[in-house]
């Protein structure tokens, strides 16, 4: 299969059209995510990003279509009500980005056009941008207070809500100068963005955050393979559409291709997000978390360790929320 910015086209006007025959529910579709990008392949694999907007809610609001083993389409369903007022959307941290940026795919009713109007109106506005940014660094502080005490009983609950902090930490910086990161690329990007603002050791400590700072090539990719061994045994229609069968080498191609790259530790998020989302959906007895337990020991992330990854992380965030009150004060907001 060949793929090409025209061939990605192809298939998505195909896939909408397809649709509008069977649902008349559906008001407008658009294409975002990397699809749009110039490097939009990451060893050789890619989701084609669709947006459905629809009268009502739908379910189920996200589906994984396969493809081929390297490229699948990736189909969201939204409520009308989603978008409105269009111009709050300007501040939200997802939506407002990709509609700034989505192509539309099916429009007769001029609703999206509309809505990306309204988005793209003072978009970039240092009060906006403070707007989308912000708020990020307040929820990370807010599950920060949750985690602070935690000693022990370091369970899948308190090790997703520290990644979801983490996630909003680093999106922070990631806001106050293009789009939220993606998860295969989150730590490629964020290590740009955080360049870009004269921050490069937010990187190296982001990082430290995931215990990876010792993490060589070599163990990364014993730790893919045990990640792959994992993988195999997931339902082919998992409750989590993250980690559907359709996304196996979606994911781990481009591991790979990361850990063979100029800084292997970039792998580190995507290997461990789909890990921990693994564990969550096959519990505390599979082979997932079997895996899962030995990794996050050698990464520092278990019972004992986990507290001075929190101590960690406070000053981490100080550093983050400083950044941000210096960018406001440098550019007017």
């Amino acid at each position: 299969m060949r793929i090409n910015p025209e061939s990605i086209l192809e298939i998505a006007h195909e896939t909408v059209e397809q649709r509008l025959r069977s649902d008349p529910t559906i008001l407008a579709a658009y294409l975002c995510g990397a699809t749009l990008e110039e490097d939009f392949l990451l060893g050789g694999t890619m989701d084609i990003d669709i947006v459905l907007i629809h009268i009502d809610q739908v379910t189920p609001p996200r589906e994984i279509i396969r493809l081929t083993d390297e490229v699948h389409i990736d189909l969201a369903h939204h409520p009308q009500k989603q978008y409105e007022p269009p111009r709050a959307l300007r501040t939200h941290p997802w939506l407002g980005p990709t509609l700034f940026d989505c192509k539309p795919l099916h429009d007769r009713r001029h609703i999206l056009d509309f809505i990306q109007a309204s988005v793209r109106g003072m978009f970039n506005n240092p009060q906006t941008v403070l707007g989308r940014a912000r708020p990020q660094a307040e929820h990370a502080r807010q599950m920060w207070f949750e985690l602070k005490d935690l000693k022990e009983n370091v369970g899948v609950r308190e090790m997703r809500l520290y990644f979801k902090a983490l996630e909003h930490a680093a999106n922070a910086i990631a806001l106050l100068s293009g789009d939220p990161l993606t998860e295969r690329r989150f730590l490629v990007n964020f290590s740009q963005r955080a360049a870009a603002l004269g921050e490069p050791g937010l990187t190296a400590g982001l990082i430290g955050l995931l215990g990876g700072a010792n993490a060589g090539r070599e163990t990364l990719l014993d730790w893919l393979s045990r990640w792959e061994e994992a993988y195999k045994t997931l339902p082919a229609e998992p409750q989590s559409v993250a980690i559907h069968a359709a996304r196996f080498a979606y994911y781990q191609r481009a591991l790979q291709a990361l850990i063979e790259g100029s800084e292997p530790r970039f792998a580190l998020w995507p290997l461990l997000s789909t890990w921990l989302e693994m564990v969550n959906e096959m519990g505390s007895d599979s082979i997932a978390a079997q895996g899962w337990q030995e990794v996050t020991a050698q990464l520092g992330l278990r019972e004992g360790d986990f507290c001075q990854r929190i101590e960690a992380f406070d000053a981490f965030l100080d550093r983050v929320e400083e950044t941000i009150e210096q960018w406001a004060q440098r550019n007017g907001a």
